[in-house]
């Protein structure tokens, strides 16, 4: 049993998988977004903020890797 364990992907491991592929997507945590010309005033979220987004998108993304699949 141990084997089977250690060769399948862990569901954290999923769960990051998808919270790359989304916040990509998304544009969640790129840097492009927080350079201005110097005129108005600035989009970017503060990087706290970011981070603490990041974070509730992990903890989705977990939910939905661990959630029981229904037929």
């Amino acid at each position: 049993m141990a084997d089977v364990m250690g060769s399948a992907r862990r569901t954290e491991d999923i769960a990051l998988d998808l919270l790359k592929f989304v916040a990509a997507q998304a544009n969640v945590g790129s840097k492009a977004a927080a350079s201005t010309t110097g005129f108005g005033l600035p989009t970017a979220a503060k990087s706290d903020d970011q981070v603490n987004h990041l974070l509730e998108l992990y903890a989705k993304c977990r939910n939905a890797v661990e959630a029981p699949v229904t037929k």
